[in-house]
């Protein structure tokens, strides 16, 4: 049996693997996962910390395979383009995680925002090069010319973000599940959100029987979820319950099943590859990437996908 080490993942970046693994799935296809936890960063928001310019794109996804301790890793699209074009050792996109994320930019009880065109000069927490900051980014475009949109650079976990937002210490932030739940629960708004695309970076030791295996055991996951989608929400509540009494009193019931996305892994389409590049560039980032097609195996990509 091969074994395959993974950065640590949370549900709502990782559901059907982590279902893989807990259901024994991964070892159907010759797979031992070892899961290499990641680290989290316990910091507050930093106002002075208004672009990525000079951030850590590694602050926390990327980190244990940039040092030889983890061959694989998912995390948003946008921000692993960016980690590929920096690696030291050579890693590379090889396709699309299974879960698409959804975010939302939430505000407390109390605030003034109501829309996104008022969120105009108000400074909203994102985690750099993560994909909540990306869809901020996203979300506020289609509304605010570019030089209106405030940002400052927030902890990298939702939990981190919650508390910051609910103390004060920014105006408005970014969410994933359950935190949005959680918040919504305490009269938080959500002033606009959506879905957004991850992709899996993995070093030289992930060759394409490999991926090919990790993605027919991701596939059946997918499977299992989408037809008892209920059945699954409780990882949500189960992975936070141990470090946030506030999520440990949520039921599975509480969280709406449509903002879980689940879909068949993939390969990175061309034409979005290339829209998503240009669009990175546009904000002064992979200014060191020639083509867009250098941040991907393709040859592993398409070879992988087309076995499962």
């Amino acid at each position: 049996m091969k074994v395959l080490k993974l950065e640590s993942t949370a549900p709502f970046q990782g559901l059907p693997e982590l279902v893989a693994y807990k259901e024994g799935l991964f070892e159907k296809e010759g797979l031992q996962i070892e899961w290499i936890e990641r680290e989290h960063s316990a910091r507050g928001p930093d106002h002075a910390q208004t672009t990525p310019k000079g951030a850590n794109p590694f602050a926390s996804h990327g980190s244990l395979l940039e040092r030889g301790k983890a061959d694989m890793y998912n995390a948003c699209e946008w921000g692993n383009y960016c980690r590929v074009q920096d690696t030291s050792v050579g890693s590379r996109q090889i396709g699309r995680r299974a879960i698409v994320t959804y975010t939302a930019i939430m505000v407390r009880p109390e605030s003034k925002v109501f829309t996104p065109q008022q969120l105009a000069d108000v400074t909203v927490g994102v985690p750099f090069y993560f994909g909540s900051h990306y869809a901020a980014i996203q979300l506020m475009e289609g509304f605010l010319p570019r030089e209106r949109i405030s940002l400052c650079n927030a902890p990298n976990g939702s939990q981190q973000r919650y508390e910051a937002l609910m103390r004060g210490d920014v105006e408005a932030t970014t969410l994933t599940e359950p935190y949005i739940t959680l918040a919504e629960k305490q009269g938080c708004r959500i002033v606009c959100g959506t879905l957004y695309h991850g992709t899996e970076v993995a070093s030289d030791k992930v060759d394409v029987e490999t991926y090919t295996a990790f993605n027919k055991a991701v596939l059946e996951a997918v499977k299992r979820i989408n037809a008892d989608k209920a059945a699954y929400m409780h990882y949500f509540i189960d992975y936070y319950a141990d470090r946030d009494p506030k999520v440990a009193q949520l039921k599975p019931s509480d969280l709406r099943e449509s903002r879980i996305v689940i879909t068949e892994p993939a390969a990175i389409p061309d034409g979005e590859l290339s829209r998503t590049y240009e669009w990175l560039k546009s904000w002064g980032m992979l200014e060191n990437t020639v083509s867009a097609f250098d941040l991907v195996n393709t040859q592993v990509q398409t070879q992988a996908h087309a076995a499962e």
